[in-house]
């Protein structure tokens, strides 16, 4: 008995109080009311690509809109081939064709809220990575339509982790606030990325275990992500994300 009551006041500690407290700071902050009010356009991070002569890759993550940005982000693929004159952007979305291509600008605010960056990669290194992520996005196996779920996934998360896992090279995990990013696309219950340098036990996405270089260890609660960055000597806060002490 005491031992679940531990359990009981560990998942409230650990987990509750800061989606709670997400919430409680999200619902009184300013942010847009739907999808028709919200600004889409671009945020300006990225110049324009006729002005960039070099191949670029890059994974942004955005809050998301209604009561669910308060615990979750979307995230993105965008590229640009060595001389093209645009970006490519690739989104997994929830209406019409999931896994949209160039709907929206390559750096634009999602529901309103400002993106970051991820990951990038630019110049030779860039070049590498594009082909191997067209690959990777053709590979997701969640594309037709009907193959999206907000909850626990396949969602937007779902597909960018899914071509991450693919292309080593992009040595970093989607931030722990990215829901439905653990959803084991490959059906699996227990995998080890391509790389073979990260472990993933899930439920299918209800809950699970990972370990290893870019996840550090990580326990995710109905898509509610606790754990240790040992790599960046931080802890990661249901709701909140990274806390970390170094970048990277």
């Amino acid at each position: 008995m005491r031992i679940l009551n531990f359990l009981i006041l560990a998942i409230v500690a650990i987990f509750l109080v800061p989606a709670a407290a997400s919430a409680a700071i999200w619902y009184f902050g300013d942010h847009a009311t739907s999808w028709r009010t919200a600004d889409w356009s671009s945020s300006g991070m990225l110049p324009p690509a006729r002005e960039v002569e070099g191949a670029r890759v890059y994974v942004f993550s955005a809050r998301t809109g209604g009561l669910k940005g308060a615990v979750s982000e979307h995230s993105w693929i965008v590229v640009k081939e060595k001389g093209a004159e645009e970006y490519e952007r690739w989104d997994k979305v929830g209406w019409g064709t999931p896994v949209r291509h160039n709907g929206y600008p390559a750096d634009g605010r999602w529901y309103s809220n400002e993106p970051r960056v991820v990951f990038s990669a630019e110049g030779d290194a860039a070049e590498t990575l594009i082909p191997k992520l067209r690959d990777a996005i053709a590979s997701y196996p969640f594309a037709m339509r009907g193959g999206y779920h907000i909850f626990p996934g396949p969602n937007s998360n779902s597909f960018v982790a899914h071509v991450m896992r693919q292309v080593p090279e992009i040595d970093v995990s989607l931030p722990p606030v990215s829901v439905g990013r653990d959803y084991p696309t490959n059906g699996r219950l227990a995998f080890l990325d391509p790389d073979r340098r990260d472990l993933h036990l899930s439920l299918f996405g209800y809950a699970g275990v990972s370990a290893g270089w870019k996840s550090g260890l990580e326990i995710n609660l109905f898509g509610l992500v606790a754990g240790i960055d040992a790599r960046r000597i931080g802890i990661k806060v249901p709701a909140f994300g990274t806390f970390a002490l170094l970048d990277g």
